[in-house]
């Protein structure tokens, strides 16, 4: 960052009035508070934001907590920058203002009135869309103006006529907020709200199907368990979520929303065997390499809690790559993600002979066996364990023989 350059080493000054004051590095986007100092925002937002009422430089306490840019110091900076690019200085952007909170409790309401023209509508959630996008704090002041409740109340208006795009478009933007356990409850509690959110997830805008899963999603984590049976027992679901995993396209938002709503709809036990019919188990391990690090523990987890059901199990199994992207994954991802991996394979070789071969082939040993003598968690080495023991029949000779070695050196006493 420019500002933590060396003067000694890059041979440029930092004036010192282009420092905030708080993080003494070259400010990004310069603010000024009541008492007339100017500081970068992200320091004085949290400074403010711990519980200190005073300024930090003259200790004044501040009467009015409202930040009014410094355009002329940010451009004064952006100058500096380019006049030192030679020294490795990079020019700061010019920042995004954060959101007007009276323009948007404008929008909202604009938004909001069924007797405004479709058109004005349309346009205010989509300035508001643009709005939650460019920042978290722009989040916080829409969602502060009572934003959930309007968008609720328009995502579920006239469910009985064909979706509107004012649904489609108040849908993309309540899917950016999180929802209090009420709201959670006031679309879960409604079985008609509940299945115009699944008929969504076959809608033929990918935008408007991810968006509806990114709600339902959502709504199963924030409710008891009996509603989030009742979502789950509904067929279409995992249809429709397995659909989004299994779009043809490059879409890292389709891949990260399905896996977050599979996972969540198959917390419930009763209910896995509709995941594993409309086809998870086959979009699991397919897309399993595009999988981002978060996303592939999240899938691997539900892979896990497949394995444990006997339909689930006879899937996995039966696909071809299922053993050994596994043991791949093994030390190579996470420690959870490899917790997952050794418990899913686990329960595919209690069940399964030719699993406990294919394993074998895949080279499973040496990563157990590393695995239990590495720094994983204690449940990840429990699993391994077991899964050494189980699979002790399967090892060549030779493999054995160096096991013995393994032993030695470990914690894990010989079978």
């Amino acid at each position: 960052m420019p500002g933590s350059l060396d003067p000694l080493d890059v041979g440029v000054q930092i004036p010192y009035y282009f420092r905030c004051p708080i993080s003494l590095e070259l400010m990004q986007d310069p603010v000024t508070v009541c008492t007339g100092q100017t500081y970068d925002r992200q320091s004085i937002e949290s400074w403010v934001a711990t519980g200190n009422t005073t300024c930090p430089v003259t200790r004044a306490p501040l009467s009015d907590f409202s930040l009014i840019s410094n355009h002329t110091l940010r451009r004064l900076i952006q100058d500096w920058c380019v006049a030192n690019r030679a020294f490795g200085v990079e020019r700061i952007p010019t920042p995004k203002q954060p959101a007007d909170p009276v323009l948007v409790r404008s929008l909202l309401n604009q938004a909001a009135a069924e007797s405004n023209h479709l058109k004005s509508r349309l346009s205010a959630l989509k300035r508001l869309r643009g709005l939650a996008r460019d920042s978290d704090k722009n989040r916080s002041v829409i969602s502060a103006n009572n934003a959930r409740e309007i968008l609720l109340s328009i995502v579920f208006y006239r469910m009985d006529s064909d979706s509107s795009e004012l649904n489609h478009e108040s849908l993309a933007l309540l899917s950016l907020f999180p929802l209090s356990e009420g709201e959670c409850f006031f679309v879960a509690s409604d079985p008609d709200r509940v299945s115009y959110l699944v008929s969504l997830l076959f809608h033929p805008s990918i935008d408007v199907r991810v968006n509806s899963a990114a709600l339902i999603e959502v709504v199963v984590a924030g409710i008891r368990s009996e509603l989030r049976a009742q979502i789950s027992s509904i067929d279409d679901v995992f249809e429709g979520v397995v659909g989004i995993l299994n779009y043809p396209l490059a879409y890292p938002r389709a891949l990260k929303v399905g896996i977050k709503a599979l996972f969540a709809l198959c917390l419930v036990k009763q209910h896995r065997q509709k995941a594993v019919a409309a086809g998870a188990v086959e979009a699991l391990i397919d897309r399993l390499q595009d999988f981002e690090k978060c996303d592939a523990e999240r899938a691997l987890a539900t892979i896990e809690l497949l394995s444990r059901i006997p339909s689930g199990c006879a899937a996995l199994a039966s696909h071809a790559l299922t053993v050994p992207l596994l043991v791949k994954t093994i030390l190579k991802v996470s420690e959870r993600a490899t917790e997952y991996a050794a418990g899913a394979l686990l329960s595919l070789c209690l069940a399964s002979e030719q699993a406990q071969k294919e394993a074998a082939a895949a080279g499973v040993l040496t990563q157990l066996l590393l695995l239990v003598q590495s720094d994983c968690t204690e449940r990840a080495k429990r699993k391994a364990q077991l899964l050494l023991k189980q699979l002790r029949d399967c090892w060549p000779e030779d493999s054995i023989a160096n096991s013995d070695d393994y032993f030695a050196y470990s914690d894990v006493v010989p079978f």
